[in-house]
């Protein structure tokens, strides 16, 4: 799902910001959302490259080391997703706790 931000920030009457701006960061791609995708889109490609290798490994194919490398950095990965997880859903709390 794509966000016009621009859109929304003249929909709200907020053109102070400058809905140029924020079109030429969108369209740089150096945002929070490209970022987080990577984080992501990596993360993924690792548990994938995990799975793969301990198939291998099941059928006599890989070394152990290799099934073992693959395996543990899958694991990290995931804590990885996890913890960012984590801190996004205490930083929504967090602001929905502040009074308006």
């Amino acid at each position: 799902m794509s966000l016009d931000f621009a859109t929304a920030a003249a929909a709200y009457g907020k053109t102070g910001i400058g809905a140029t701006g924020l079109e030429s960061r969108q369209k740089s791609g150096s945002g929070f959302a490209d970022m987080l995708g990577g984080f992501i889109k990596e993360n993924i490609d690792n548990l994938k490259h995990a799975e793969q290798s301990s198939l291998k490994g099941l059928q006599g194919k890989a070394d152990l080391t290799d099934v073992i490398t693959a395996i543990g950095k899958a694991e990290l990965s995931l804590q990885a997703v996890v913890t960012v997880r984590d801190r996004v859903i205490s930083g929504y709390q967090e602001i929905m706790r502040m009074p308006i």
